[in-house]
């Protein structure tokens, strides 16, 4: 397992950020680094759980393990979805946590990964283009 952190400034109050992360058509828009077209099903509420599709019906599904609003949102991550039907990993604690802290310029959106070695290139390729796009969104 590796800790990987990522953090971008952002022009805009948490409240908006907050909207943009969890917000369906923001989040198919600057999820889009990772894999075009991809949407969510579920309601961020904790001890939910999340999907993350694409369009073929594929993806991962997480738990919600905290939602305070609008300052952190951390959830661990579960396994695969295949054709729509999930699929159980075992990844220890794989967790990704996103906080958000007000400040003189805005807001500092900190991304916290905690990942498998096998993904630690997928995180650190994508995630800085992620928070770009976020960036992008929420100063609009």
């Amino acid at each position: 397992m590796k800790n990987l952190v990522f953090e971008q400034q952002i022009n805009a109050n948490r409240e908006k950020v907050w909207e943009v992360l969890f917000t369906q058509d923001a989040y198919g828009k600057w999820s889009s680094a990772m894999n075009e077209g991809t949407y969510f099903e579920g309601d961020w509420s904790e001890a939910s759980t999340m999907k993350f599709l694409d369009k073929s019906n594929n993806g991962m599904y997480n738990v919600v393990e905290k939602n305070n609003f609008p300052q952190q949102l951390s959830m661990k991550h579960l396994g695969w979805i295949m054709d729509g039907k999930p699929e159980p990993q075992d990844w220890e604690d794989s967790t990704v946590s996103y906080f958000l802290e007000s400040n003189e310029n805005g807001t500092l959106l900190t991304v916290k990964v905690n990942s498998l070695d096998e993904f630690v290139d997928f995180f650190r390729t994508k995630y800085p283009k992620n928070l770009e796009l976020i960036k992008q969104l929420s100063e609009e």
